[in-house]
């Protein structure tokens, strides 16, 4: 079972625990986590689950998709580099301790 810390814009961070194979949209959404809103649901739809991978991770995380970084172009804080929309990373031991930040806004 994953440990996730996610970092909001204003520092306040949420460590939480996650099962392997859920993505980290639905994992912070289970637990509360504010600001990170995923409207449609992960249907990679809106880009309002938006997080950046801290860079220490990115190369475990991996590149979005073709479809994903379409979406990325469509967020409302701009993507920058180890921008991921959290409905598409998938956990599992290999991201056991992974470390992202949400920007100051998903609208």
């Amino acid at each position: 079972m994953p440990d996730i810390t996610l970092i909001e814009a204003d520092g306040r961070e949420h460590a939480f625990e996650a099962p392997d194979g859920v993505s980290l949209m639905h994992a912070a959404v289970g637990w509360g986590v504010d600001g990170l809103v995923g409207e449609c649901g992960g249907g990679l739809r809106c880009a309002t689950c938006h997080v950046v991978v801290d860079p220490a991770w990115q190369e475990r995380v991996g590149p979005p998709t073709a479809g994903e970084a379409a979406m990325l172009a469509f967020t409302a804080c701009p993507a920058e580099p180890g921008s991921r929309l959290a409905c598409q990373v998938r956990l599992g031991p290999a991201l056991q301790g992974l470390v992202v930040r949400l920007p100051a806004s998903q609208y």
